[in-house]
């Protein structure tokens, strides 16, 4: 099953059940979809749903921290709550180890040894883990992998 009919299919399950968050939720990531979809003019591949899914997850995780540093919790609440649902479509995030291996495999392949190199190794591991990383992550672990070697 694709991504685009899974979300359509618990759409119509959540709406069913009335579930308002996960309605809303799913509605929105529908709508993002479409626009996508329009904008390259084809059909979505699961690797294209995807970038759309986590392109709504950051902007929700970016919510969240100006919620929670503004003082609004209720919306901040709100704003994980919607991010809980997207990430259920999400593959498995990387541990630490899994993604310390994925970035010694990068350096490896691309042969960079110091910060100067920086972009082809954060465009191996991104590429290598899609979708089980964020770059915000991955950025301060190679930062920090690069930093070491000096």
């Amino acid at each position: 099953m694709t991504m685009t009919t899974r979300v359509e299919k618990d759409f119509i399950a959540a709406y069913k059940a009335k579930d308002e968050v996960r309605v809303a939720v799913l509605r929105l990531l529908k709508s993002a979809f479409k626009n996508r979809q329009v904008e390259l003019m084809h059909p979505l591949s699961d690797d294209e749903a995807l970038d759309v899914i986590q392109k709504q997850s950051k902007q929700r995780r970016d919510s969240i921290e100006q919620y929670t540093a503004a003082g609004r919790k209720d919306l901040a609440d709100r704003e994980a709550a919607e991010l809980e649902i997207l990430s259920s479509y999400l593959p498995e995030p990387l541990t630490p180890e899994e993604l310390g291996a994925a970035i010694e495999a990068a350096i490896a392949e691309t042969g960079v040894s110091s910060m100067a190199g920086m972009g082809k190794v954060m465009s191996a591991v991104l590429a290598a883990c899609k979708g089980r990383v964020d770059g915000k992550t991955a950025s301060a672990a190679v930062r920090a992998r690069l930093q070491k070697n000096g």
